[in-house]
């Protein structure tokens, strides 16, 4: 009789634990601190011809005739993760930054009753790709270098510009709704089809293959869908995006973007060890 009470106690306790680990996961996070530096004001370009129409539709109702030339760009904000495909949903904050088509740095943070906890530390500098997680690391793979060079111009959604004001990038038409962007992976080329909605004329989805594990040979129909727009220093931009392996069919990833900062002197950052 009292081991059972005993037992009895024990379980409702594990229970209680349980459920607070899991509120825990589901608390708001403390924001990254503000982004320091001062921006300089960028060069603009005249809006280039030729650009598929829808295409063009988008880019004339987000920046007009003008377009901005990103050099640099620091996107801040909220992230709901899920680390494993039969997990809980985790509370998260992230940081990119990116120097605009060449190279990026993830901070993503998982949080705990608001507080970091689980640190996914993610770059892709001159062509190399390196990953820090809790779950392992990997560095300098092939197959990794192939899905962050498309993370680094799939993330370019929060700095559009730079599919029109790098020279290396490329689009092709499909249909009204429909266009090809061609981006560059070292002597190669990789693309996204990207569509857009008839009625607002942005874009929603873009689809592309792409490695999800080093260890696994076979390229992956990867989702970046654009789930909700805001206003970014006067220009309306993305600010929800879930990330979403087609095999898995929900989002991996979901940011809320909060901040982008362009045009920053971001070497130092991009390139610190630790978060």
């Amino acid at each position: 009789m009292i081991l059972r009470r005993v037992l009895g106690v024990l379980a409702s306790l594990l229970v209680v634990l349980a459920l607070a680990g899991w509120v825990g996961l589901q608390f708001p996070p403390t924001p990254f601190p503000a982004v320091a530096g001062r921006a300089s004001t960028p060069e603009v370009v005249r809006l280039p011809a030729g650009l598929p129409e829808p295409v063009e539709r988008f880019y004339r109702q987000t920046y007009g005739d003008w377009v901005p030339v990103i050099s640099t760009a620091v996107v801040t904000g909220r992230a709901t993760l899920h680390p494993l495909p039969w997990g809980p949903a985790v509370q998260g904050r992230c940081r990119f930054t990116h120097e605009a088509g060449r190279n990026y740095r993830h901070a993503i943070e998982a949080t705990w009753y608001g507080r970091p906890f689980l640190p996914f530390d993610e770059s892709y500098l001159g062509g190399v790709s390196r990953q820090e997680t809790p779950f392992g690391s990997n560095a300098n793979e092939p197959e990794g270098a192939q899905a962050a060079n498309l993370a680094l111009w799939a993330e370019a959604i929060w700095f559009p510009a730079l599919y029109l004001t790098d020279p290396r990038v490329s689009w092709e038409a499909l249909d009204d709704n429909t266009a090809v962007l061609n981006v560059p992976f070292g002597e190669d080329r990789e693309r996204f089809i990207v569509r857009f909605d008839p009625a607002t004329g942005r874009p929603f989805l873009l689809e592309a293959m792409r490695y999800k594990d080093v260890r696994n040979p076979n390229k992956v129909l990867w989702l970046a869908q654009i789930r909700g727009w805001g206003a970014f220093g006067g220009v309306n931009l993305p600010r929800v995006v879930t990330f979403t392996w087609a095999d898995e069919g929900k989002p991996s990833e979901t940011f809320t973007v909060e901040d982008i900062a362009y045009n920053l002197n971001v070497s130092q950052s991009l390139r610190a060890t630790g978060l």
